[in-house]
């Protein structure tokens, strides 16, 4: 896990903004649905990622 607040926001923002990209350029058929998900799937770590940094930030 990361230790650093600024790194782990950071990666949460890169990991966000890939997984939108993702969601949005996804072609449709069976890749697609992957590729939706594995976006999906990147948002949701990205945004667990800076809710844990705001929470460290705040002890």
């Amino acid at each position: 896990m990361i230790k650093n607040p600024r790194t782990r926001r950071a990666s949460a923002v890169i990991m966000v903004v890939l997984g939108a990209v993702l969601m949005l350029f996804a072609p449709e058929g069976w890749l697609g649905a992957l590729l939706l998900i594995f976006g999906v799937a990147l948002e949701l770590v990205g945004i667990t990622l800076e809710h844990k940094a705001k929470s460290s930030k705040r002890h």
